[in-house]
């Protein structure tokens, strides 16, 4: 593992880009230190990498957590890729340690992600866990678990669990938190794909912050 990380880490560096490094810690309102490689080279340079499958899920959450610990944003973006790559190696005992990602280095960047792309794959898998599984992420008090537990289900299409919906939202449909606005009318516009007559009567009856109505709508 210590071998892949070195070589990966090896292959970034020499691709630094202080400027652009420069640019997107700004567009990430400089919470977060970039090599400044944009995402076509990140892409390229960890192709090699993502093509070697795991076998076992300790080295796989090995790998991903020395690279969130890594100081730049992009190796963080890069151990996504490594567990959506890996995801089927992934199951409800390995929750725990996507919990820790997502509650660490947290922003919309890579929270979004982990919820939508990895959550939501494991959850799909284990669907009748899901309402006891998300309901301490609903009920935290932490903001980006509360976010998880509204959009994980953004793939789901006609299997989104609206039980698990419904509560996710209600608990903060007054919030005045970006970030739970904005992800109440994200999911809320997803699932309009399938089934607008829902999301219309449920906008209708609910008291949404205007952001999470206008996002719902979009497509009504």
């Amino acid at each position: 593992m210590m071998e892949r990380l070195d070589s990966i880490v090896n292959s970034f560096d020499r691709h630094r880009n202080d400027v652009q490094a420069g640019q997107m810690s700004a567009y990430m309102k400089n919470k977060f230190e970039f090599l400044g490689i944009k995402k076509p080279l990140r892409a390229e340079l960890s192709k090699p990498y993502l093509k070697d499958k795991f076998t076992r899920k300790k080295e796989l959450i090995g790998l991903v957590n020395s690279l969130w610990d890594k100081t730049e944003r992009e190796y963080q973006y890069v151990a996504i890729e490594f567990l959506y790559r890996n995801r089927t190696l992934l199951d409800l005992d390995s929750l725990p340690a996507i919990e820790n990602l997502i509650v660490s280095k947290s922003w919309w960047d890579t929270v979004d992600a982990l919820a939508s792309r990895i959550v939501g794959d494991i959850l799909l898998r284990s669907y009748e866990d899901i309402p006891r599984i998300v309901s301490p992420w609903i009920e935290s008090d932490n903001l980006w678990l509360n976010r998880t537990a509204i959009i994980f289900q953004l793939k789901y299409k006609d299997k989104t669990q609206t039980e698990v919906l419904e509560r996710s939202i209600q608990l903060y449909s007054k919030s005045k938190e970006f970030f739970h606005a904005k992800a109440i009318g994200w999911a809320l516009r997803q699932y309009s794909k399938v089934n607008p007559t829902w999301v219309k009567e449920f906008i209708k009856n609910h008291d949404l912050q205007p952001l999470s109505v206008r996002e719902g709508s979009k497509y009504l």
